[in-house]
């Protein structure tokens, strides 16, 4: 009986009816993903009738299969083998696709199941009394409704079930606790709404992006605590690296922080969700699909999280043709790789470079400075704003006709302003060892200037991204790297994790620009490509000082 009637169960627990619902009331769902708003935020943006019709529906998919179950005269293991089968059915609806964001946990299923097992009284509210025990403790409705099964597994040790009844009680709790498994990640890193927090979605006064991230070493993995256990047996041998790389390859992104704080000029907060999924850059570099595939996956993932747009960053930013193929598996959500304004620093940043440079008592006129990725828009923006300045100009790039033809154009323009400096092209990396200041933007995903190919007490701006500078190269005599694209946030921003660049108000110009284009909404604005337009970099430039974020010179 049990084996007719487990596949009724499982195909009742897969049928979407919170979903057909909410259509019918004309609800966005992206902005009604329990995964965005928890158990309070959800009564408060669907109301109170919506939010209890359908927790009521998700009951009755719990309930009815084992109230058939136990008019047929099934057992008590009977009863919860078609509890696990109603669960999976709402978890992996393989035969109906789930339409919601995200899925729902199923609190109401649990609770449905619960109510048609035939329990003693005190063994059946000991899940209930938990739960609310939990939430009440805690604020978080996750661990409130993880309290359903768990008390449900503590009942059948309590009361002396069978060895059967606790096996499925158990399969039961473990299908919960993996359902809930990002919850509690969340929790652990302090970025999981509770009871009482305001809603994590995009309204008049908040703004809300995302970002995507990765471990730039294996040292970065412990900065989240679901990871930070491991630790130990990596520093004691006990779990290979090598292991712990290839077990990162299986996980898919997951929201690991927040930055916060972050408050316009006019008055409206950002707030930006850090996306990870852990693959370390050469693993990036390596496998591209695999990589593209987890960029995909992690926008995906922004938009379940209410971001109306999402920045690619690192080495994420040169993945799928710099964003594009990103941009077209996700077309619900606006992807750029920030490098408009990451272009656009440069504006700022330079001018104060040569005047550091030139106070340290070198002449500007008697320099030799070297552009590498020179053929592309940001390097070639930043030999035209030097040449005028310095003796000799070395422009480097990977095609020898072009540069010689920019290099002609500049000569030209230079020629009629009077100002005639050296400018040589070279399409070798190494040329840059005549060179005292060295400017650096390409977009080539592995180090292109190492340790061989640079002067002792040489200035190098790495304006790359991902960086163009090997971190062997800071080792070389009187060399400074100055690391390019820092934006600090205006009001009092902190990210929740050490991004590398400096401060906790402090990050990559390509983060800024995911904030700048969720907050001003001028989508046709983005960067995706290798294409940077000209009026899409002085767009960024002019809106950053308006809202309040400033270059870090």
């Amino acid at each position: 009986m049990t084996a007719l009637l487990l596949p009724l169960a499982y195909l009742l627990g897969a049928l979407p009816l919170g979903y057909w619902l909410a259509r019918r009331r004309g609800v966005d769902l992206r902005t009604a993903s329990p995964y965005t708003l928890g158990l309070e935020n959800a009564l408060r943006r669907l109301g109170l009738g919506l939010t209890l019709l359908s927790f009521l529906l998700d009951f009755l998919k719990g309930y009815l299969p084992l109230l058939l179950g136990r008019g047929l005269g099934l057992d008590l293991a009977g009863l919860l083998l078609l509890g696990v089968g109603v669960y999976l059915g709402h978890l992996y609806p393989l035969f109906f696709r789930d339409p919601w964001p995200l899925r729902a946990k199923g609190a109401g299923v649990l609770l449905g199941v619960l109510a048609a097992l035939p329990l003693e009284p005190a063994l059946g509210l000991l899940p209930v009394a938990l739960a609310l025990g939990l939430y009440a403790l805690t604020g978080y409705a996750s661990l409130g409704a993880l309290g359903l099964p768990l008390g449900l597994l503590g009942a059948t040790f309590l009361g002396g079930f069978s060895p059967g009844e606790k096996l499925w009680a158990a399969l039961l709790f473990l299908l919960a606790l993996w359902r809930y498994k990002e919850n509690l990640g969340r929790i652990l890193e302090g970025t999981e709404p509770r009871l009482g927090n305001p809603l994590p979605l995009p309204s008049e006064r908040q703004v809300v992006c995302a970002f995507l991230i990765h471990p730039l070493t294996l040292e970065d993995f412990w900065q989240s605590p679901r990871f930070r256990w491991a630790r130990p047996l990596v520093r004691l041998g006990l779990l290979p690296q090598a292991w712990v790389e290839r077990l990162a390859e299986f996980f898919r992104p997951m929201k690991v922080g927040e930055v916060r704080g972050v408050r316009t000029a006019d008055g409206r907060e950002i707030l930006c969700h850090l996306i990870s999924a852990p693959l370390l850059p050469h693993q990036i570099k390596g496998k591209p699909e695999l990589a593209v595939r987890r960029a995909v996956q992690g926008a995906r993932l922004a938009r379940e999280l209410g971001a109306t747009v999402v920045g690619l960053g690192a080495f994420w930013s040169v993945v799928g043709e710099k964003g594009k193929a990103v941009q077209e598996a996700v077309p619900g959500i606006e992807v750029t790789n920030g490098g408009a304004y990451t272009a656009g620093t440069v504006k700022a940043a330079i001018p104060a470079i040569l005047a550091h440079f030139a106070q340290s008592g070198k002449d500007l006129k008697a320099t030799t400075a070297a552009v590498v990725g020179a053929n592309g828009v940001v390097a070639f923006g930043i030999a035209r704003q030097i040449a005028p300045l310095v003796g000799r100009l070395i422009l480097v790039g990977r095609d020898q006709e072009r540069l010689e033809k920019a290099a002609e154009s500049l000569r030209k323009n230079l020629e009629r302003k009077g100002q005639a400096p050296e400018i040589l092209v070279s399409t070798e990396v190494g040329a840059i060892k005549e060179a005292d200041l060295v400017f650096t933007a390409t977009s080539d995903p592995n180090p292109v200037i190492l340790p061989e190919h640079v002067k002792p007490g040489a200035w190098i701006y790495d304006e790359g991204v991902p960086p163009d500078v090997h971190p062997a190269v800071r080792g070389v005599p009187g060399v400074r790297v100055i690391p390019g694209g820092v934006v600090r946030l205006p009001g009092a921003a902190r990210a929740t994790l050490d991004l590398h660049f400096g401060a906790p108000d402090q990050v990559p110009a390509c983060l800024a620009e995911t904030m700048i284009l969720a907050a001003e909404e001028a989508f046709s604005r983005k960067s995706l490509g290798g294409e940077v337009k000209a009026e899409n970099i002085q767009f960024f430039v002019e809106r950053a000082e308006a809202l309040g974020f400033r270059v870090v010179e």
